[in-house]
């Protein structure tokens, strides 16, 4: 009876192992869906940093960002004109779960790279560093 016992507790702990690690995975490209807005008087050096639309960020000219969409949809945001926001639209894939492949369908900068220093949900913040084109 002991070993059956036993039995049973291992199966459900590499259970329990396997589940965690697949939430982990998808929970990742779920605090990354979203639309986040730079905050650049947070900026230091080449590290940017983002935050949810929904911060409350001081007063600004501007604030560029993008939209992470679920199926691999990006739309980014530019300055448009009249000083308010024109989308772009492209995809982005994770690599690594730390490297955002951005592909625009228009406009200049068509592809580029995102890698992810930080991705905190409690603090709303997503900071990033823009690779250069040859990484």
């Amino acid at each position: 009876m002991h070993s059956y016992t036993w039995l049973l507790l291992t199966v459900l702990a590499l259970a329990t192992a396997c589940k965690k690690t697949r939430t982990t995975a998808d929970l990742t490209i779920a605090k990354l869906e979203g639309i986040w807005l730079i905050s650049h008087e947070e900026n230091k050096g080449d590290t940017l940093v983002y935050r949810p639309q929904t911060y409350p960020f001081p007063p600004a000219r501007g604030r560029t960002g993008f939209a992470i969409k679920s199926y691999g949809r990006f739309e980014q945001f530019d300055i448009a004109p009249t000083d308010g926001l024109i989308g772009r639209p492209g995809a982005w894939t994770l690599d690594r779960k730390i490297y955002l492949h951005i592909r625009l369908t228009q406009g200049q900068d068509p592809s580029y790279t995102l890698q992810i220093l930080e991705l905190d949900s409690v603090n709303q913040i997503l900071k990033v560093r823009r690779l250069p084109e040859n990484e």
